[in-house]
């Protein structure tokens, strides 16, 4: 069942990509009092306006356990992290945070009697040697990059407190993010977020991955309701608490591009891999789901052409761009 009005929820890394968006849903549903929101960055001002808020390195182990006391904070929410291409370039930072902080999180979980703790994993958890096609719940996770590395890390120590200490871990491997609320942060499939801006902004997108690159992805609306699905299931129907797969959307970067073109006529896209194509190379084309599906009922609601249109209605509107710019579908 949902946290019930008198739990106190903890959201760490609010002004990530997520974060963001799942701070004002935790707050419509539970009452803006109710949410505590921290991240290392000053919060963005619909955060700040809309309820608690704090500065909060979760690598700080005694921060992290005076904000939990002063709030009598029930549920957290641990969404700080170091994406993947930003892990690649801060490495030492990345295992920091991703493993320190939760480290941390979980520790003082365990010894303050959280109820719960809600902590995603990645599609990055995955590797070269995994499946690429309908990639399973359980399989092989040798990941190549330290953002993957510390995705598996951080499942096992979810899964490890769950077993040991009886803490109740959950969490969603995530595909690429796309939002039309919040910038994406470093990750490889930021590309599915940037295209959007400068197709609106010049018409035109230089992408850092092939046009035949196919990546699962979900639409934040999708992405919110998921991690929400899975926070409310009953605890005795979850047999993968920390590692779900979730799939909702897999296209290529062209795919994606066209889609786009049906509504810009007049947008080009090139294509000038980097770094990160060798990334999204090591990762799952399309993503098996079914113990999601059949644990606690996940079922996603936007396709690739209603993300697009979606995107791009809030996109200009938020940009200022002239509607006649978009052509009919």
């Amino acid at each position: 069942m949902p946290a019930s009005q008198n739990e106190r929820i903890l959201v760490t890394g609010a002004c990530g990509q997520i974060g963001v968006e799942l701070t004002l849903a935790l707050r419509e549903r539970y009452g803006n009092d109710n949410v505590v929101a921290t991240d290392i960055r000053p919060l963005p001002a619909g955060i700040v306006s809309s309820g608690p808020g704090e500065r909060l390195d979760v690598t700080q182990r005694e921060a992290l356990t005076s904000v939990i006391e002063r709030h009598r904070i029930s549920v957290i929410y641990h969404m700080a992290a170091i994406l993947s291409a930003t892990g690649e370039e801060k490495p030492r930072l990345a295992w920091n945070v991703n493993i320190g902080g939760l480290h941390n999180v979980l520790e003082t979980a365990r010894e303050l009697g959280v109820t719960r703790v809600y902590h995603p994993s990645s599609i990055a958890a995955f590797g070269p040697e995994s499946p690429k096609e309908d990639t399973p719940q359980e399989t092989v996770l040798r990941p190549t990059t330290l953002y993957g590395i510390t995705k598996v890390t951080g499942e096992l120590l979810g899964m490890y407190y769950s077993r040991r200490f009886g803490l109740d871990v959950r969490g969603i491997r995530y595909p690429g993010v796309i939002s039309s609320e919040t910038l994406p942060g470093g990750g490889t499939t930021d590309y599915a977020v940037e295209i959007f801006y400068e197709a609106l902004r010049r018409g035109r997108y230089s992408c850092f991955v092939r046009a035949d690159t196919v990546l699962p992805m979900i639409y934040m609306p999708d992405c919110i309701r998921a991690t929400l699905m899975l926070m409310d299931a009953p605890r005795v129907r979850l047999r993968h608490a920390a590692e779900y797969n979730v799939a909702a959307l897999s296209f290529s970067a062209g795919e994606l591009a066209a889609e786009i073109r049906r509504r810009i006529p007049d947008f080009v896209c090139e294509y000038r891999p980097d770094f990160r194509q060798q990334i999204a190379d090591s990762w799952p084309r399309t993503i098996d789901d079914r113990a999601a599906r059949e644990e606690w009922g996940w079922a996603p609601q936007y396709d690739l052409a209603a993300m697009v249109e979606d995107m791009l209605e809030k996109l200009s509107s938020r940009l200022g761009s002239a509607s006649s710019t978009l052509g009919p579908l």
